[in-house]
């Protein structure tokens, strides 16, 4: 395998039930990509800046102004150690650079699946939702108004009304004729 492939993608899932197996050579790969990335954040420091300034005025002025004795790096040969330390601290320091923001890269990746996924769920979820109100809307246009109700209840009150109308006039006794009525069968019987 070689050292610029990855040896599995951080924003595929795993399929399921697959357990990821880390090799020993994951933890270490691990260890030293969090190593880099603390030293792109130190370097991306104002700390860090202030600090190599010093340093290099440092330098310049004791190899500048120091004994003639204690002098290591020469003014005359435009400080050629100077030089070489900073071409060497930016030539370590591009590579690990690109290294953190590659594993930067690779979180914001997997980040954006899962914000998509979630995004996804939340629009299903919205959607469903939206359903249920249209279909709480409809059911409440099938239901009665209060103007509805008072009709059905008058129009309830007065079947109401004209069946005890209906009921007491049943009750009442049958009007008798009177005598001439009751004197008819007399005669009938009489004559």
């Amino acid at each position: 395998m070689s050292l610029f492939t990855r040896k599995r993608d951080l924003d595929a899932p795993l399929a399921a039930g697959a357990r990821a197996v880390k090799a020993p050579r994951d933890g270490r790969n691990e260890r030293f990509g969090r190593w880099t990335e603390s030293i792109a954040r130190g370097m991306g420091t104002p700390w860090f800046l202030l600090l190599l300034t010093f340093f290099c005025i440092a330098w310049l002025a004791w190899n500048t102004y120091g004994p003639e004795r204690g002098r290591f790096d020469s003014a005359a040969l435009g400080f050629t150690a100077l030089t070489l330390i900073l071409s060497l601290q930016a030539s370590y320091a591009a590579p690990l650079l690109l290294l953190a923001q590659n594993r930067q890269d690779d979180r914001d990746r997997v980040q954006i699946e899962q914000d998509r996924q979630r995004a996804e769920r939340n629009l299903a979820d919205t959607e469903f939702l939206a359903r249920e109100v249209v279909a709480l809307r409809l059911a409440m246009k099938d239901l009665p108004d209060r103007e509805f109700v008072r009709a059905e209840l008058r129009a309830l009150l007065a079947d109401l009304e004209e069946e005890r109308e209906k009921e007491r006039e049943a009750a009442r006794p049958a009007p008798e004729d009177g005598p001439a009525s009751a004197e008819r069968p007399d005669r009938e019987h009489g004559a």
